[in-house]
């Protein structure tokens, strides 16, 4: 049996990994309005890849009022509704056999929302993203699927890659800004390709030549985190190993990665997966 190479980097997925999850806010809207869930991730999914979400993830159109009307479009199509409704209510007996309207749902403001929930930082990874920073153990690399804030939005930045969590980040790849996005190969294979680009880069300098960067970076050296299943198999595909954050459990992967590069990473906030808000008025279908 081959011994499996030591990790010269980390490869991080950005929301729900290194932030809260924007899929807490999709599934609270979800709760709040009485739709089954999961409605809203199919319907995205199922738009892929050329629905008005994945087009605004790779830089292809602007964030303006011709993408929130397609995007609202898109989650009130009727034959993916009655898709999704027949599988869900073949899983539970509770619901009506009848197959009701469309859920009347506000895109642009779940959007925004989905958007403000994950800037904040997640309390159990960004400690840990920090510890592996101080310690210069490994290349420390992201690749997001992103979106661009206009201009005037509350959430713009002149400086894309100056805030808190990116600029923790040796190499970050954001897919709004290269054209790519997961799970698609050759989004894995352009996030390889850069990783190279700044081990070679930087093989001379003393981090460099103590890990050995000068011989650059193979698939297996490199461990990659996410939150969805369908971007960690492209990632198992093009040969990274892989570690799957749960939603409001990041803790999990923490522990994953301090027995991996036998580092304390851990900080203080308690080891509590988070709880949805779901105090929210309830509708009824």
């Amino acid at each position: 049996m081959a011994t499996q190479k030591p990790a010269k980097v980390l490869l991080f997925d950005i929301g729900g990994v290194c932030v809260v999850s924007p899929f807490l806010s999709i599934l609270e809207y979800e709760l709040s309005l009485g739709i089954p869930p999961g409605w809203i991730n199919y319907s995205i999914s199922k738009t892929a890849p050329n629905g008005f979400w994945h087009r605004l993830e790779r830089g292809e159109i602007l964030m303006d009022d011709a993408f929130f009307a397609g995007f609202n479009e898109d989650l009130h199509n009727a034959e993916r509704w009655a898709a999704f409704y027949k599988v869900q209510a073949a899983k539970d007996s509770n619901m009506p056999r009848e197959i009701p309207p469309v859920p009347n749902m506000d895109g642009r403001w779940l959007f925004h929302d989905m958007m403000t929930v994950s800037t904040v930082p997640d309390p159990w990874m960004y400690p840990a993203l920090k510890q592996l920073k101080a310690s210069g153990r490994f290349i420390l690399a992201a690749m997001s699927n992103t979106v661009i804030f206009p201009n005037g939005h509350p959430l713009h930045r002149k400086d894309f890659y100056s805030d808190p969590i990116r600029s923790q980040f040796d190499v970050f790849v954001s897919s709004a800004h290269v054209g790519l996005r997961k799970p698609d190969p050759l989004m894995y294979q352009y996030t390889l390709r850069e990783i190279n680009k700044f081990a070679r880069a930087n093989a001379s300098s003393e981090r460099g030549r103590s890990l050995g960067w000068a011989a650059g970076v193979e698939p297996e050296e490199i461990i990659f985190l996410d939150d969805i299943g369908e971007n960690l198999k492209g990632g198992r595909e093009i040969g990274f190993r892989t570690i799957k954050v749960s939603l409001g459990k990041a803790f999990e992967a923490v522990d994953e990665l301090e027995a991996i590069t036998g580092l304390q990473l851990a900080g203080d906030h308690p080891k509590i997966p988070v709880k949805l808000e779901t105090d929210k008025p309830m509708a009824k279908l």
